[in-house]
């Protein structure tokens, strides 16, 4: 098959090292992580524009290498070429390799916050995706002594605990090792991050079933195929993702 993979560049290593694999001639767009930070209509839009440049193609799908993404991808329409996304609300599910696996580690470790190789060597995040993020637009990127210029330490106390402090609920970094690394130094960032803030740390062993599968063809029910003409929506049941004909 000809195929078109577009993903999510936190994805980069993992991708790199499963297309060699693949049977299939496929073609790469990797699109920036900021994308998750910015409204959904707005990832939406972008996604939308890349899959309907590669419907002009002759490709026999579209793959894309994402999850739900915080609804970034509910509305996305297949044009004359289907998609083919996994099961999954977010990247996590990917890095661990099933639903179950994501839901057994999150019950038993509440207030974690994973990390790969990709998120930290892709931190970095192009200016214009920060001016349209969410933190930006809401203030919730600020620093206390930003807050406390701005609105006086009575009100930025109240702010920064409310809408900024986005880390008070977390008390956990989990290393996920996709065996992809270069050498030791992400997992080194990683746990010195965790030191830093005084939470727990731990590595566990990623999965690339699920990324392996998407790039082999293997879509079994772990995936969604839209056919052509019709557009993803979101589906609070086990199952995440559904489509629907465009009308």
């Amino acid at each position: 098959m000809k195929l078109k993979l577009i993903s999510c560049e936190i994805f980069f290593r993992e991708m790199e090292f499963l297309l060699e694999r693949s049977p299939h001639e496929i073609d790469v767009e990797f699109l920036q992580k900021g994308l998750h930070d910015i409204p959904t209509d707005e990832m939406l839009r972008r996604i939308q524009a890349q899959v309907d440049a590669a419907s002009e193609q002759n490709y026999d799908a579209i793959l894309l290498g994402y999850g739900l993404c915080n609804n970034g991808l509910s509305g996305l329409k297949a044009g004359t070429v289907q998609l083919v996304l996994p099961r999954a609300h977010d990247c996590i599910t990917l890095f661990l390799g099933s639903r179950q696996r994501y839901k057994e580690y999150f019950d038993a470790h509440p207030g974690t916050y994973f990390k790969t190789t990709g998120w930290i060597e892709r931190d970095e995040v192009a200016e214009e995706l920060k001016q349209l993020s969410i933190p930006r637009q809401t203030g919730m990127d600020m620093t206390y002594e930003q807050l406390v210029e701005q609105y006086g330490e009575d009100n930025a106390e109240f702010l920064w605990e409310e809408l900024c402090n986005t880390e008070k609920n977390y008390s956990q970094i989990t290393f996920i090792e996709m065996g992809v690394e270069p050498d030791e130094r992400f997992e080194k960032i990683a746990r010195e991050e965790a030191t830093s803030k005084q939470w727990d740390f731990e590595k566990v062993s990623g999965n690339l079933t699920l990324l392996e599968r998407l790039l082999k063809g293997d879509w079994n029910h772990d995936f969604l195929v839209v056919p052509p003409h019709h557009r993803i929506t979101a589906n609070h049941t086990e199952h995440i993702v559904s489509c629907e004909p465009i009308t």
